[in-house]
């Protein structure tokens, strides 16, 4: 224990993020025996010996012996036509963790050549939050300027000019995207939300997709647990989770957004801190643990908070006793597997088990629920013909089940069903399964009503 409490200067210790040589153990595990190419998404769609992790693996090989140059052209492209899903492990029998070795090799890149200003220049945003909520802001006001609004499926596209230029991302059109919100989620919520004989109390870590993207998801989170008679602090000094910019190897901007949200939620006094989405709940489980491992105050810190954070799903499933729902829905509805919900938070069961409970509502399990949409955050806009090839294949899975929506817990895989749903013609409503939940509940108490 105490040389967890030393800090990196004092103890020597180097992380994966810190040092590329950490993950040789790693590397060694790897037989070359390819059944991550049986569920790897980018070899799905590009079909090349590149595109799969043990190709990936022998490239970092080569680096650490010092055969190949990280910011060589193809080495870089490699790097980054990988969605970080983590699929490759859980088809490897010799559990080689890839997202390590994937996150070190990034992170040495960026050592050795720093952030492109480009993204510096976003990222840096995230570390002064005034100014990224005005650019949401902002964002939200002019988003009318180049995107037409779709309201049959609550959705926005691109105008004729930024179709014309942005093709190459996707932007063709018929690119279908989620509406900046002019109300963010923290706005429209108080900081408190009390409950009357209330159980318990626990912090809502909202994430930036729910805060600006999908807030009327969050206030259904947020419903549920009040329902629950759960108390829920949604702090407004949250920021944004750090996965963004830690999958493109900025670690120090990572750190600085961890020790921030520690130290916002540990001045909550709650108990549990509560996600609606696996990115940011694999932040808080994993990531910051991770991150922090040799930091002497916010190591332990990031330790504590990994053991009391819990997707919605498994904290109403697993840590209460649901309130069953007894307001109907006569849906037909589909789950998609979140790739960070499943196979890094292990959250798989919770949600079915929610959705089951709902009156009236019949599920329909698609085939290889578990599959990646192909969004992986920033993919989607580097690599969007691969990542529309994977989308459209999920969608044609969404589809057979003849559903009418499929739920998922992620609000990023939202986007991406959302594209590619109506990109085939698909008819099913995109939705998060907490808001079904909510949904059951208010036709519970007030018959049915229009969603907000």
């Amino acid at each position: 224990m105490a040389a967890q409490t030393k800090s990196p200067e004092a103890s020597g210790e180097k992380t994966y993020y810190d040092e590329l040589a950490v993950v040789r153990e790693e590397l060694d595990k790897c037989m070359k025996c390819g059944n991550c190419m049986a569920v790897c998404p980018v070899y799905g769609a590009e079909r090349v010996e590149s595109a799969v992790t043990r190709s990936k693996i022998a490239v970092a090989e080569a680096v650490l012996a010092g055969e190949l140059a990280l910011d060589d052209p193809q080495v870089y492209e490699m790097l980054f036509n990988c969605l970080v899903c983590k699929s490759c492990m859980t088809n490897c029998p010799t559990k080689v963790n890839f997202d390590r070795i994937m996150l070190a090799l990034r992170a040495a890149l960026v050592r050795k050549n720093g952030v492109p200003w480009l993204k510096k220049a976003i990222f840096s945003t995230l570390k002064h939050p005034a100014l990224f909520d005005t650019g949401m802001r902002l964002g939200a006001a002019l988003q009318g300027l180049a995107f037409r609004n779709e309201d049959s499926c609550r959705a926005i596209l691109p105008r004729t000019p930024l179709a014309r230029v942005g093709e190459r991302i996707g932007f063709d059109g018929e690119r279908r995207l989620p509406a900046l919100n002019d109300t963010p989620l923290r706005d429209r919520t108080d900081e408190v939300v009390r409950v009357e004989g209330a159980a318990m109390k626990v912090a809502f870590f909202t994430g930036d997709s729910l805060n600006y993207f999908y807030p009327e998801t969050g206030l259904d989170l947020i419903e549920v647990l009040v329902a629950n008679r759960i108390e829920v602090h949604v702090p407004k000094a949250q920021n944004c989770c750090g996965v963004p910019v830690l999958v493109h190897g900025d670690v120090e901007t990572a750190r600085t957004l961890a020790r921030r949200n520690i130290d916002t939620f540990e001045a909550t006094g709650c108990a549990y801190l509560i996600t609606g989405c696996g990115s940011c709940g694999g932040a808080w489980q994993h990531d910051y643990p991770e991150l922090l491992a040799a930091d002497p105050v916010y190591g332990p810190k990031a330790r504590h908070w990994a053991g009391r954070t819990y997707d919605i799903s498994t904290f109403l499933t697993r840590v209460i006793a649901l309130r069953p729902p007894q307001g109907r829905i006569e849906r037909t509805v589909t789950y998609h597997d979140s790739c960070h919900l499943k196979k890094s938070m292990k959250v798989a069961a919770e949600p079915r088990e929610i959705l089951r409970l709902i009156p009236g509502l019949v599920f329909k399990e698609m085939a290889a629920p578990d599959a990646c949409c192909g969004s992986g955050g920033s993919y989607v806009l580097t690599h969007y013909e691969t990542a529309g090839i994977i989308g459209r294949k999920k969608a044609e899975d969404i589809e057979r089940t003849r559903a009418d929506a499929v739920a998922t817990g992620c609000p990023a895989c939202m986007m991406q069903l959302l594209d590619n749903v109506n990109r085939t013609d698909g008819h099913q409503q995109v939705t998060h399964f907490v808001s079904l939940l909510a949904e059951s509940y208010r036709r519970e108490k007030n018959g049915p009503r229009p969603h907000r």
